[in-house]
Formats: C-alpha cells, structure tokens, sequence
C-alpha cells in the first residue's frame, strides 16, 4: 500500500441488487422480514417498495475496501448511519455506488470514508471505517 494522502479514492464499485439478492440474503441473515421480498406488505407499512436489508447495503459498501486493503483483518472498526433505503424494483433491482476516500491517516491507522448511494441518493451517512495500516 502506498503513501495515502487525504482525498485519495482507493476504491469505487457498483453493486447490483435484484430481488432474488434479497432473497438470498435473508436465507443467509435469518431475516425473512416480508418487506425485504413483498410489494403488497412493504406498500402497506407505508414504504415506497421492497428494501434491501440494511445490513446486506452496509456489508457490500465496506467489503469494497478488501481488495485494496489486501486482508480484512486490518479492519478495526466500521460503523453507519442508515439514512435512506435502498428500494429494490421487481424488474430493475437497484444500483448501489461505493467510493471510498482517504479521510484521516496518523502513525498506524487510516479513516476510509464510505459515500453510498443508490438511485443518486445518500443510503449509508457517515459511513466511515477505521483499518490498520
């Protein structure tokens, strides 16, 4: 790993969700919450459609560091605030955008800073990730 500099991006990708994502990440979570995988109960509770569990969005956007970080060990501490959520159309899925920025870096440590979005919207805020350099 080179010199960081606040500012770098050291990783960005996009994520496409499907409603079959969902269903396999309630399988593997245990939440088979039916706003996670039905119109009819998500539309009735008030949402604007089926979510994408909270938990897969926030998986996805730290795992974007790894490949960078070259061993997830070196994560000592990750934590968000759930600001939107991610709608997952039945025919379309959704996209969800992770770039990460160098945001902090002293002696023995850096701050990635997450942006996550979906559908050009903020989903994860101040989703930041302290890794051991």
């Amino acid at each position: 790993m080179s010199e960081l500099t606040v500012g770098d991006v050291v990783a960005q990708r996009t994520v496409h969700l499907t409603r079959e994502s969902l269903v396999r990440y309630a399988g593997a979570s245990g939440d088979f919450n039916p706003i996670h995988y039905r119109d009819d109960v998500a539309a009735r509770v008030g949402l604007p459609g089926v979510l994408a569990h909270g938990m897969l969005t926030m998986g996805l956007a730290v795992e974007t560091i790894v490949p960078w970080l070259g061993d997830a060990g070196r994560i000592v501490e990750y934590g968000v605030r759930f600001t939107r959520p991610v709608v997952v159309d039945a025919e379309d899925g959704a996209d969800v955008e992770v770039t990460a920025t160098v945001g902090a870096v002293d002696a023995d440590a850096a701050r990635i800073d997450l942006t996550v979005t979906s559908a050009g919207t903020t989903v994860l805020g101040k989703a930041q990730v302290r890794v051991r350099l």
